[in-house]
């Protein structure tokens, strides 16, 4: 019993020493914020630079004006939580009544035994639950509120939501509790310390690690498809993939990812990149390489990369290759861009350029932008245009990565909360994650019009309504074939507002709706033994999306076999594989190319 009690307090000295270093190194933490953030030119000290405020006023003053349906509110929550007290009560007496609320079945936070097992954290969490769902449901019934503001306001109210989930805390949250003990406060003395690490990384603003960046180099183990750099304008780089068939169809393909990341998205490992698949394919493939730009390129705009991406792409293609007409493909924002190319090479009678048009998750009608409308009004586009310019003339990556971060919190924020800044641990080496934190910096010019002419005005899905390089163009006049892909949980290119292309071109569109989300779901290459996400096709193009999914027939594994199949009518005669640099074109340096390799760094 002696040595068992001098054990214990050898445990408990040890506990104690490690919670001293932790005041210590909290001090720390809050001295360098500090001290920094008076110094750091952010967006913390606008006067509610997002335009939330008006939003939940006006909340508040609907919810006033019908007292009855909020008092209505108030005891549907108090029943539920006198449920609850009952259930846990007769838990605790052995009782075996089920839950009053359950998580979400893809909710990951409540993945740890004892989230169940234990009585107490089974309170906790379904207490959670309910005030969550009560309040969310709360603000949505509302009435009186327009669409904007409505979906404002209950966007904002899920990021609070999602804020304060017991998961997020280490005295309610089982794991960490557990990870406390078992350490003796270790986990989260190193929880500080990447915590502080990610202050500093950030010049003072909170840039959370979501990955291992020195897992991974692009050119090393990702990006790694063989290919050259075969052509450069300010605004891109041109790459022409080695090929590895001895023979290839003769139309080539050209990709046009977005600028908003970078292009190996598409080229992550070998096991999971289009770039490469395409090549094995027997098609000679290119992609442009955005840059990622500075000040030099504050004054770019749409126009410029029309005319220095998309078409200075497509002539460079001709001169590589001998070939005049390509199979263009474009990917979210540059699949915007390209079908704004399509339009404009109608209207200058160039139309013979492009022979076929494959689209990934791409917006043309932005009346139904989904949560990304959120923060889209004047009041943050004067702010964001503001920033900009004070900025020297370009939107930081960071500030856009924020953005998309906050339309997945639990997966892209809280998660790495949890792990990084509770557990103490490092993040995992995942190579999505590394691409998805090497963001790159916008153009003010480019930004600002994509933005309001799109965004908020959607000026694109009116004919004529857009003027790109003094010409107008109308999306109307595509008349070429199309493989539209969207992707059934996308958060950024809602499936259903991208169905507007099946009313909007004027050829034959095949539409194809895959399962997953904006990334995952068009990153998903066949695996005969290990099949991920279907998709779903319909030979008939309804005039409702609603319609044509009820129609729809699914189909199980990777649809990239699906485009090829669809592609080969449109990809030519096989002619010999061509050799990057043996055209009117020369190498200019190994893929993946100087462009794609500049990071961007936190603003001091």
């Amino acid at each position: 019993m002696a040595e068992q009690h001098g054990a214990n307090d050898g445990d408990g000295a040890d506990l104690a020493q490690a919670m001293g270093r932790i005041a210590e190194r909290s001090q720390r933490i809050v001295r360098d914020f500090l001290s920094r953030s008076g110094s750091t030119n952010n967006s913390l000290g606008m006067a509610d630079p997002l335009n939330i405020g008006q939003a939940f006023l006006e909340l508040t003053a609907r919810m006033m004006s019908n007292p009855a349906q909020v008092m209505q509110s108030q005891m549907a929550l108090w029943s539920d939580y006198i449920r609850l007290w009952q259930s846990t009560a007769e838990r605790m007496l052995g009782s075996g009544r089920g839950p009053v609320a359950v998580p979400d079945r893809e909710d990951r936070r409540f993945r740890d035994e004892a989230w169940n097992e234990n009585v107490l954290f089974d309170y906790v969490k379904q207490s959670y639950l309910l005030s969550a769902r009560w309040l969310q449901k709360t603000v949505k019934e509302v009435e009186g509120l327009d669409d904007k503001t409505a979906q404002k306001v209950d966007f904002y109210t899920r990021q609070f939501v999602d804020a304060m989930a017991p998961s997020n805390f280490a005295m309610t949250n089982p794991e960490v509790l557990r990870a406390t003990i078992e350490s003796k406060g270790e986990n989260l003395v190193k929880g500080l310390e990447n915590l502080l690490g990610d202050l500093e990384r950030g010049n003072g603003q909170l840039r959370i690690r979501q990955v291992d960046e020195k897992a991974f180099e692009v050119g090393r183990n990702v990006a790694t498809t063989p290919g050259k750099v075969v052509l450069q304008t300010d605004l891109m780089q041109l790459i022409q993939y080695s090929q590895t068939t001895e023979q290839v169809q003769q139309t080539p393909v050209l990709i046009v990812p977005p600028w908003i990341n970078k292009y190996y998205i598409l080229d992550l490992q070998p096991k999971n990149s289009f770039i490469k698949w395409c090549t094995d394919q027997g098609l000679t493939t290119f992609v442009v390489s955005w840059v990622n730009p500075d000040e030099r390129l504050a004054e770019k705009g749409f126009s410029d990369y029309l005319l220095e991406g998309t078409y200075a792409a497509l002539k460079g293609v001709e001169q590589a290759t001998g070939e005049r007409t390509v199979n263009m493909i474009g990917y979210c924002l540059g699949g915007t861009l390209t079908a704004a190319t399509l339009a404009w090479l109608k209207a200058k009678g160039e139309a013979d350029r492009v022979r076929s048009a494959t689209f990934f998750a791409t917006l043309i009608d932005f009346s139904e932008p989904g949560e990304l409308g959120v923060f889209i009004d004047e009041e943050q586009l004067v702010a964001l245009e503001k920033r900009m310019q004070d900025e020297g003339g370009y939107l930081d990556g960071a500030a856009m990565a924020t953005t998309f971060n906050m339309l997945r919190a639990n997966d892209l924020i809280w998660s790495f909360v949890i792990n990084n800044y509770l557990l103490g641990k490092d993040p995992f080496p995942f190579d999505l994650l590394y691409w998805n934190a090497d963001s790159t910096r916008m153009p003010a010019a480019m930004h600002g019009f994509y933005l309001r002419k799109m965004y908020q005005e959607n000026k694109l899905a009116e004919p004529g309504g857009l003027t790109l390089a003094g010409v107008p163009i109308d999306l109307t006049t595509i008349d070429l074939p199309v493989f539209a892909l969207a992707t059934r949980e996308d958060h950024i290119a809602p499936w259903k507002a991208t169905y507007a292309a099946t009313q909007t071109y004027s050829g034959p569109i095949k539409f194809v709706l895959a399962g997953s989300g904006h990334i995952a779901g068009v990153v998903n290459p066949p695996n005969p033994d290990r099949p991920r996400y279907g998709y779903m096709t319909n030979a008939r193009n309804a005039k409702s999306p609603d319609t044509w999914l009820a129609g729809a027939k699914e189909s199980p594994g990777s649809w990239w076999p699906e485009w090829r199949k669809w592609l080969g009518k449109y990809a030519g005669p096989k002619v010999p594989a061509r050799v990057p640099g043996t055209g009117e074109l020369k190498v200019i340096e190994d893929a993946p190319g100087s462009y794609v390799k500049v990071r961007t760094a936190p603003k001091a």
